[in-house]
Parts: C-alpha cells; sequence; structure tokens
C-alpha cells in the first residue's frame, strides 16, 4: 500500500509540474518581408545602348548590331560588316542629378565566315558625393563607381545557328576608405554562354519573312564581398530566352517583332519571422502577462530572430543558387512564374537607313514593378549608325531612368563584306 501510495504521489507531483510549465511556440512574421531579388554590380542589368532601350531592353533574339556583346555575342556571327565599334551614354537618375551615367564600349571583328571575337568596357559614376559630419565641416568628395571588362569568341556551328562564349572581369569600388579604412573594392569573375538561331529568308503569300531565336546564360561565377567580414553578394546571374519574326514587305522596308522574358537566377529570399518561447507561469492554460517573467534565461537561448518560415536559405553557392531558383519561392509555383519578366519590342526599318522603335516592358509588382514603355529612332549614314531612346514609366514606382535620352554611336567597317540577308 505504501508502494503504491508514493506512486500516486509521485505520478500527481510530475503532472503538476507539467501543469505549471506549459510552454508554446510562436513564429511573428516579420513586417518587413521583401519578394524582391537583389544581387551586388545592379547596374550590369541596364541596358546600355539606345536600340535595345527603344524596344523595351529585348536583345537576345533582335537581329545583329555592334552591341551584341551585351545580350549575346553569337549574334557576330551574322555581321555584314567585317567589324564595327560603338559608343553608348546613358544618363541615370537625371531628373535629380546629372554627374551619375552609364558608359558602354564595344569593338567585334569577324575573322571569317565562322567565327568573330568581340569585346566591351562598362563603366557606371556615381558621380561626386560630399561627404561632410557637421554644418561647418568642408567635407571631403568621394567618386565611387563600378565597371565591367570582358572578351567573347563566337563560332558558327551550322548555317542559321551560333554559339559564344564571354569571360568577365567585375570591380565594384564602392568602398570609403575615411569610412570604412577596412573596406576595400570588391573583385570577381563571370561568364556568359549564348546562342542565336537565324532562319533563311521564307515566301509567305504577301511577304517573305525570317524566324530569329536566341538564349544567353550570363553573369555565371562566384559571389563577392567588400570585407573579409562583409555579406557575400551574388551576381546578377540571369537567363534570357527570346524569339522574333522579321517581316520583309519589299527590298525597302522590314518590319521586326521580338518578344523575350528574363530570369534572376538567384535565390528568392525566404518569409522570415522570430520564434518565441511563451511559458505558462501561473497554469492558467493562457499565455498572457498574468504569467509574469514568461521567459526564463534557457527560453530566452531557444527564441529566435530571422527564421525562415517559407521557402529555403539563400546562403547557398553560386551553383546551388542556379537551381535553388527555380524552386524555392515562399509563394511557390506561382510566385516563381512572377520571377520572369517579359518585354515586347518592334522595329520599322526603310531602306536599311531609317530605323522607327517601340517597346514595352513589364516586371510583377512585387517583385520590383518596373513597367514602362519605350521609343526610339535610328538613322544610319555611309557606316555611322546613331540611335536614340525615350523612356516612359508605366509603374507606380518610378524609373530612375524615366524621361531619360540615351545616345548610341556605332562606326561599321568593311560593311557588305559578309552577305547574310
Amino acid at each position: 500500500m505504501n508502494m503504491k501510495k508514493y506512486a500516486i504521489t509521485l505520478i500527481a507531483l510530475v503532472t503538476l509540474s507539467f501543469t505549471f510549465a506549459q510552454e508554446t511556440t510562436q513564429i511573428i512574421p516579420n513586417s518587413t518581408d521583401s519578394r524582391v531579388i537583389t544581387t551586388g554590380l545592379p547596374f550590369m542589368l541596364i541596358a546600355p545602348d539606345a536600340r535595345s532601350a527603344a524596344m523595351g531592353d529585348v536583345g537576345v533574339a533582335t537581329s545583329m548590331d555592334a552591341y551584341s556583346q551585351q545580350w549575346n555575342p553569337a549574334k557576330y556571327a551574322f555581321s555584314e560588316a567585317k567589324s564595327g565599334i560603338s559608343l553608348s551614354y546613358t544618363p541615370y537618375l537625371s531628373k535629380l542629378v546629372n554627374d551619375i551615367s552609364l558608359g558602354y564600349i564595344t569593338y567585334f571583328n569577324r575573322l571569317n565566315e565562322y567565327s568573330a571575337v568581340s569585346a566591351s568596357f562598362k563603366y557606371f559614376s556615381y558621380g561626386d558625393i560630399l561627404l561632410t559630419q557637421s554644418a561647418d565641416d568642408p567635407g571631403f568628395n568621394v567618386k565611387p563607381n563600378e565597371f565591367t571588362a570582358d572578351v567573347a569568341y563566337t563560332l558558327r556551328l551550322a548555317d542559321q545557328f551560333a554559339m559564344a562564349v564571354a569571360l568577365r572581369f567585375m570591380r565594384s569600388d564602392l568602398r570609403i576608405d575615411q569610412i570604412d579604412p577596412v573596406a576595400d573594392a570588391a573583385n570577381t569573375f563571370g561568364a556568359d554562354i549564348t546562342g542565336y538561331y537565324q532562319s533563311e529568308e521564307e515566301a509567305y503569300n504577301d511577304f517573305n519573312g525570317r524566324w530569329r531565336a536566341g538564349f544567353a546564360i550570363q553573369n555565371l561565377g562566384p559571389k563577392f564581398k567588400y570585407d573579409d567580414g562583409g555579406r557575400e553578394n551574388f551576381q546578377p546571374t540571369t537567363l534570357r530566352l527570346g524569339a522574333g519574326f522579321d517581316f520583309i514587305f519589299d527590298e525597302y522596308s522590314t518590319l521586326g517583332i521580338t518578344a523575350e522574358v528574363s530570369k534572376l537566377l538567384v535565390p528568392t529570399p525566404p518569409r522570415l519571422g522570430d520564434r518565441i518561447v511563451f511559458t505558462d507561469t501561473n497554469g492558467d492554460g493562457v499565455f498572457n502577462e498574468a504569467d509574469g517573467d514568461f521567459q526564463t534565461q534557457e527560453q530566452e537561448d531557444a527564441s529566435q530572430e530571422n527564421v525562415i518560415i517559407e521557402g529555403q536559405d539563400p546562403n547557398v553557392s553560386f551553383i546551388n543558387g542556379i537551381f535553388q531558383s527555380f524552386g524555392d519561392a515562399p509563394g511557390g509555383f506561382s510566385e516563381e512564374l512572377r520571377e520572369f519578366t517579359w518585354a515586347l519590342g518592334a522595329e520599322y526599318t526603310y531602306q536599311e537607313n531609317f530605323a522607327f522603335r517601340a517597346g514595352y516592358f513589364n516586371e510583377a509588382e512585387d517583385k520590383g514593378a518596373r513597367k514602362f514603355f519605350a521609343l526610339g529612332a535610328g538613322f544610319k549614314y555611309t557606316t555611322i549608325n546613331i540611335d536614340l531612346s525615350y523612356l516612359f514609366s508605366a509603374s507606380r514606382v518610378q524609373s530612375p531612368l524615366e524621361n531619360t535620352l540615351r545616345f548610341s554611336l556605332t562606326f561599321n567597317f568593311g560593311d557588305g563584306e559578309y552577305d547574310e540577308y
């Protein structure tokens, strides 16, 4: 009987201890949860040439031009000119300042019927920034900047298809020695793999036509950071797919239509929250302020901030990040689809001397909300091409390129040396 009494008493004490030590775990979502994918070197995603900008930032499947290095260097295998050099200037945030801009220069040389080489240099200047510590401090000027330099080799694998490989050096000099003497300029390397298809001219009922298609996987390379203890940044690794068709009405006039989709091959930020362990200290079955100090030191250690609620950990290598980017969106497949941007562009050419262009670019509201229309024109005189473009924002988020006029200038050498059309 005594043993039975002791057993009953022990069970009662254990039950009572559990009653007064009930705990619950609650995860509170962060109000600052963001769905926008961010990368380092974002200036590389800006269309640097006026022709592509006028058609809504399409370029992977448009007909060949000197700026193909930016979008798809495989197009150089279809150049009618022997070589060419181009210059482009894009003001940035022109409504606010006049010294932030993107400059771009390219060169290509078609070696023979089957191959070509090309190179480019892109420079983004953040202008002069005056840093002061007080109203009486004269301050000092800093000039942060970023640039890339790349080379590409193009090989024609069939009469209508070519591929190219590009290697790129990237440098981001955003450090300010006077503020953080430990920080340094970030350097990294990347590569592009691209392909381009262009059909023969085909006869239809009322016009002739030619099909175009292209793909590009750009900025494949390791993550980078500005100091040993800093956060690692992904390169803007991007997948581009495009297709187009040329309506050839006669020997003088052609209308080209091109559509393109693109996606950042970078992990999606997960949904985060704070995990908090609550204790029912008075045993009333309710977790509220009446419990007083409801967290012990051990329970405070068990509580965590920024716990992943939905999605996957983005702290992976760039290779894993590429594959993860196709299935890690917290919102599932529908959110993955919203991570694709799409654009549609049109170009009417008359006598190969005048071109009129228009385009539209669309990005989902929760992925950056970039939406804009663009217009532009091109003029050709002997071996010189001049291109202009103008952007109209169609988004609730104002574009830094809104109402910006962009200029491009191209010099072609040995024009007509190759017959492609």
